[in-house]
């Protein structure tokens, strides 16, 4: 059965009146911003129609809706990923989702590996573009023309205004390009070199496949990476990385981050 957006619209709408201007995606040990959230209605997404629930470490599963440095915000704790098993549709049903009920712009967080030698741990880096080495894409399939075209163009998908006004709140931000694998495995030291010999800046294994979503609605992006470890596959530099360490080093950030889409948020 095909997943409905506007069923889930409904359902949602059973359990609040409003009408959120922007939607956050917070990543891996990412979620405590939605604890910053104001007048909030927390609806786990197993009460939402087809939004399937997050099994991920550091996602716990909820979209909270309320109100965010003067706007209103709909914020999805924790995403669902290609390697916990699910389809593209699924991955990206909530970005559809957020364009049924309204919302236009999105901010995506992820934590994610750092090929670029130049980052450190902890640094915050706007996607200005991507590389997606996904096995799947969420717009395989019949298109219909109700949501996008057929054939989307990806230039530009990073909205240079979010970005503008992310580097505005904070200058010290990191810029790159960000590519995305299926995980669930970190990669080889040799894929690693492989992936920053091709331009990467930044590893990670979701925000691709939402970004492409929110593009073909038409949607305004904005995308943030948490650089959680080095991974620069480089002899001498190599080291090893555990889920709990992403979380960690993600949830430590998290102050920044949270400072960051905050100020953003009050500027749109």
């Amino acid at each position: 059965m095909a997943l409905d957006p506007l069923a889930a619209v409904a359902a949602i709408r059973t359990r609040t009146a409003a009408n959120p201007s922007v939607a956050i995606v917070l990543g891996s040990g990412l979620g405590r911003l939605a604890d910053d959230v104001m007048h909030a209605t927390r609806i786990p997404y197993a009460g939402i129609p087809g939004w399937d629930r997050s099994t991920a470490p550091g996602h716990s599963g909820e979209l909270v809706v309320g109100t965010l440095s003067g706007k209103t915000v709909a914020v999805m704790k924790g995403r669902l990923h290609y390697y916990e098993g699910y389809d593209m549709p699924a991955v990206v049903f909530p970005i559809r989702v957020c364009k049924a009920w309204g919302i236009d712009t999105v901010i995506l967080t992820n934590a994610c590996g750092g090929l670029n030698p130049k980052f450190k741990p902890g640094d915050l880096m706007l996607l200005e573009d991507h590389i997606n080495f996904m096995p799947a894409n969420p717009l395989r399939g019949p298109n219909d023309e109700r949501l996008g075209p057929r054939f989307p163009d990806m230039v530009g998908t990073y909205t240079e205004e979010l970005r503008a006004t992310a580097k505005s709140v904070d200058p010290d931000l990191r810029e790159g390009i960000y590519v995305a694998v299926s995980g669930p495995n970190f990669e080889t030291p040799a894929e690693l070199r492989m992936l920053r010999g091709l331009g990467a800046d930044a590893v990670g294994m979701s925000t691709v496949p939402e970004v492409i979503a929110a593009r073909h609605l038409g949607m305004r992006v904005l995308a943030i990476a948490t650089v959680t470890d080095m991974a620069t596959g480089i002899p001498g530099q190599i080291e090893h990385v555990s889920g709990e360490q992403v979380i960690e080093v993600a949830e430590r950030a998290g102050a920044r981050l949270g400072a960051l889409i905050k100020g953003v948020v009050a500027k749109l």
